[in-house]
């Protein structure tokens, strides 16, 4: 029997044509690679409000959760992570610290490769490259 993987939600913080990515602290396993900002579902919890209070905990501000853009599977040396990226919207100032991340940067989606990206996101990051919008 294998083992359940690991629900992770990612938000795709989306303002104007822009989204926000993030790298992950030399510190921190995968450290200097970029991702989007989220975290594990936990026990009880719905995907929209586990993102909404890990980006509440990780960058000290309010996200509407919105659709899901996709969710996938990745085969990691300690298990399955299932990454689930939703849309998100800004309910306050933009972030400028993380507790996670060193540099938090606004991008245009169409400019961003998966070459310097954690492995689960590159699914994403390809959809979002192909022009995949919240609407």
């Amino acid at each position: 029997m294998r083992p359940e993987p690991t629900v992770v939600v990612a938000a795709i913080i989306h303002d104007g044509g822009r989204i926000l990515r993030t790298r992950r602290r030399p510190s921190i396993r995968a450290g200097g690679l970029w991702e989007f900002p989220g975290g594990k579902v936990e026990a009880g919890e719905t995907a929209a409000v586990a993102l909404e209070r890990e980006i509440r905990e990780e960058l000290n501000i309010g996200i509407r959760a919105g659709a899901v853009l996709c969710e996938t599977d990745t085969p990691t040396a300690a298990g399955v992570i299932r990454l689930v990226c939703m849309w998100a919207t800004l309910e306050d100032a933009e972030p400028v610290l993380s507790t996670d991340h060193d540099l938090l940067e606004w991008v245009d989606p169409s400019s961003i490769s998966p070459e310097g990206w954690c492995e689960p996101d590159w699914y994403a990051v390809g959809l979002l490259r192909s022009g995949a919008t919240p609407d």
